[in-house]
């Protein structure tokens, strides 16, 4: 078995197990593999393994990747801050768009959308604050704000609202962020019924947001262990060294 093969084992095992200890059905949560930095080969590698959502953070890499695997029927996912004028190119891809967290970003989804005639499945990203609580470390609206963000974002034509993001706090226990960010996601659905996903979870702690709820957990160095060292240029990351070791 390859370490590929052998690490998306491990990783679904993972999810059954913390899904079950939750009391959770396990055909409830999915896997994004997070396949940013990393080659196309590995994202077919994966594929053919099953694996059918990838998860990438920059647009002209989404773009390189998906004309590259145009022939794979798998199902990408935008996972990085996205500009407004990177919109339409994420939006023909028929990409999910997990970072939604301003008014003028969702427009110009829904005006993407509505040029390719497919509505643009996004999830709002909410900010759970750093280790002292402060707003602005990892990107989001602040939660306060959601409501109104949500009910913007429901009203526009060319978008379909999914559910909510959100990623932990650095250097602090994730599970009272998370529960915050399941609880907001339960207020979510209450006021717009078709949010039903809770999309949270990496490989350090996707135990953690199983058990508050997330219903995707997004994994990338469990799956192709540590990212290589990049080189970053105008036309986004191109990897020098493959690191090889055990999921981080």
């Amino acid at each position: 078995m390859t370490d590929l093969a052998q690490n998306l084992r491990a990783v679904r095992d993972r999810i059954d197990a913390a899904a079950r200890a939750a009391g959770r059905d396990p055909a409830t949560v999915a896997l994004l593999a997070v396949s940013k930095t990393w080659p196309a080969a590995d994202v077919r590698a994966l594929a053919g393994l099953g694996q059918s959502d990838f998860g990438e953070n920059r647009a002209q890499e989404l773009v390189g990747k998906a004309a590259e695997l145009a022939d794979l029927p798998v199902r990408w996912h935008f996972i990085g801050q996205l500009q407004r004028n990177k919109a339409a190119a994420v939006a023909r891809l028929g990409a999910v768009v997990h970072s939604v967290d301003r008014t003028s970003l969702a427009q110009a989804l829904s005006r993407a959308g509505e040029a390719a005639e497919r509505a643009v499945e996004v999830f709002l990203q909410v900010d759970l604050g750093g280790p002292e609580g402060e707003l602005g470390a990892r990107g989001g609206v602040d939660p306060a704000e959601l409501p109104a963000l949500a009910d913007a974002v429901a009203g526009l034509p060319g978008i379909r609202l999914r559910g909510l993001m959100a990623v932990a706090p650095r250097g602090a226990d994730p599970r009272p962020a998370f529960d915050r960010a399941g609880e907001l996601a339960a207020r979510l659905r209450a006021d717009h019924p078709e949010a039903v996903e809770f999309s949270a979870g990496m490989s350090g702690d996707l135990e953690e947001a199983v058990a508050a709820g997330a219903t995707l957990v997004r994994v990338g160095t469990a799956l192709s262990g540590r990212r290589p060292l990049t080189s970053r240029g105008d036309t986004g990351v191109t990897p020098v060294t493959r690191a090889s070791g055990a999921p981080g």
